[in-house]
């Protein structure tokens, strides 16, 4: 199946760079990777949100057919790794719309913003009316994190400045999630489910894997991992390619400690970093003309002494002093097992797949492996490390999972790597003609559609939770 030619020209007509600052900070990325690996695990995480968290209503607003409801509260990512959130986004913000008049229990679907979803405006407009219209069904808006410092215009469109804000992102969207299906449980709405479109969809997926109760999820133009959306998809060529390989180059952090923590090692990881230096050895520029050196002045470069990275041996998740003593209670009290929060699932070894990537390029293996590779099988681990939905635990109920997908998504791209099905046995797959943009554009009704199935899903099997 090819690709949409819309999605292509679409991307080409927007300005956007994405990473413009890089991969942040080295010793950020490894507080988040160690947050990845008890966040993955479902029961050693299950205390993290207390049911009793405080959640705020500070507005409230009558509609013709609806009430609208705005909140906040606190993000939970800020007392579990303390200063990794910009200030600006610790204070989670959503709006809760519902219908004057309940027509059947008092359902609610958690809506997480895609790329682009800036506020609340696009998100009650294409679905929250409309649902309330339809079916009488509530629903929840939680803002992204990064996007509310929009308010503050230093986040220029919906450009994240480095890789780390997007790890961070969705480390504080599966918090913030648990936080509102607590509060809606405590508030007396049921059933509760979660959806969202391409980004939003990864989120929502992301949420629901830490979830200890049968839930709805419907996940809109998303799939297993978002490591294809950004060396393989269209949004490959609005990444800062030439600041993350110039960082990657002069810094050693990246390969000599945060590679040690990248656990993810399945076959599709391997699989798409051997086929894509292999064939696509031109997708980045070489290392001169990215950098704009001379001949003498790549020389220069590579005897550039790399930085050191001044994060301390043994640092997890602590921003500081402050909640040191705080944090190791936490995570004593949740490793009361005795097992140890390091036990990888699958060893990860990047330099064994720069390996191959030499082979695959025809260069002796003893050669040092390309910058273009490594900073390429490095994105991919990254971004296989927190986002892979094998990385994380499987739904409680996968047979309560809708996944609408586009059969020509270029921003998604499903060659290579793991399907849904498999990591989640029993889930269902709804493919829709068309692209990506398309499918946002004209399918919304395909989207709900999915929604109020998953719904009646649950209510079949488990009408007896209530």
């Amino acid at each position: 199946m090819g690709v949409s030619r819309l999605d292509v020209l679409y991307r080409r007509l927007l300005l956007t760079k994405l990473f413009i600052q890089g991969w942040g900070k080295p010793e950020d990325l490894k507080r988040i990777f160690e947050f990845r690996k008890i966040i993955g695990d479902r029961e050693r995480c299950k205390d993290l949100v207390p049911k009793d968290y405080p959640v705020y209503i500070d507005k409230k607003e009558d509609q013709c057919d609806c009430q609208i409801h705005d909140g906040f509260f606190i993000s939970p990512l800020e007392q579990i790794v303390p200063g990794i959130l910009p200030p600006e986004a610790v204070k989670a913000r959503f709006q809760l719309i519902v219908p004057k008049k309940w027509q059947r229990h008092r359902p609610v679907c958690i809506h997480l913003a895609g790329t682009g979803d800036h506020f609340f405006w696009r998100r009650r407009t294409l679905m929250a009316r409309p649902m309330i219209k339809e079916t009488g069904m509530a629903s929840l808006l939680l803002e992204n994190p990064y996007y509310i410092l929009l308010l503050e215009t230093l986040y220029l469109r919906s450009s994240l400045k480095n890789v780390s804000d997007l790890l961070v992102m969705g480390g504080a969207l599966i918090l913030e999630s648990a936080v509102l299906l607590h509060w809606l449980e405590r508030e007396g709405y049921w059933p509760l489910g979660m959806t969202g479109i391409s980004m939003g969809g990864y989120m929502a997926s992301l949420a629901v894997t830490n979830w200890p109760k049968p839930i709805p999820l419907i996940p809109c133009l998303s799939w297993s991992t978002a490591s294809s959306v950004f060396t393989t998809g269209v949004l490959s060529k609005a990444v800062n390619w030439r600041e993350l390989e110039k960082q990657y180059a002069i810094n050693s952090v990246y390969e000599e400690e945060i590679v040690r923590l990248l656990e993810y090692g399945g076959v599709d990881s391997f699989k798409m970093g051997q086929d894509l230096v292999k064939n696509s050895p031109d997708s980045l520029d070489s290392l001169e003309h990215l950098l704009g050196l001379s001949g003498n002045e790549e020389a220069r470069v590579n005897r550039y002494p790399r930085a050191r990275s001044e994060a301390g041996q043994g640092m997890l998740i602590t921003g500081g002093d402050r909640a040191e003593a705080g944090l190791e209670t936490l995570l004593s009290s949740l490793n009361s097992s005795g097992k140890s929060f390091d036990t990888p699932r699958l060893p990860r070894n990047l330099h064994a797949i720069n390996t191959q990537h030499a082979k695959s390029m025809g260069s002796p293996v003893g050669c040092q492996p390309s910058l273009q590779g490594e900073s390429l099988s490095f994105m991919k681990g990254v971004m296989d490390e927190c986002t892979h939905m094998a990385n994380f635990s499987v739904p409680v109920d996968p047979s309560l999972i809708i996944v609408v997908q586009a059969k020509e998504d270029a921003y998604i791209p499903r060659t290579g790597v793991l399907s849904l099905q498999e990591i989640w046995p029993g889930c269902e797959v709804r493919y829709l003609d068309g692209g990506h943009i398309s499918a946002y554009l004209f399918k919304q009704n395909q989207f709900r559609r999915a929604i109020y199935d998953a719904f009646d899903r649950f209510l079949q099997k488990y009408s007896n939770l209530q």
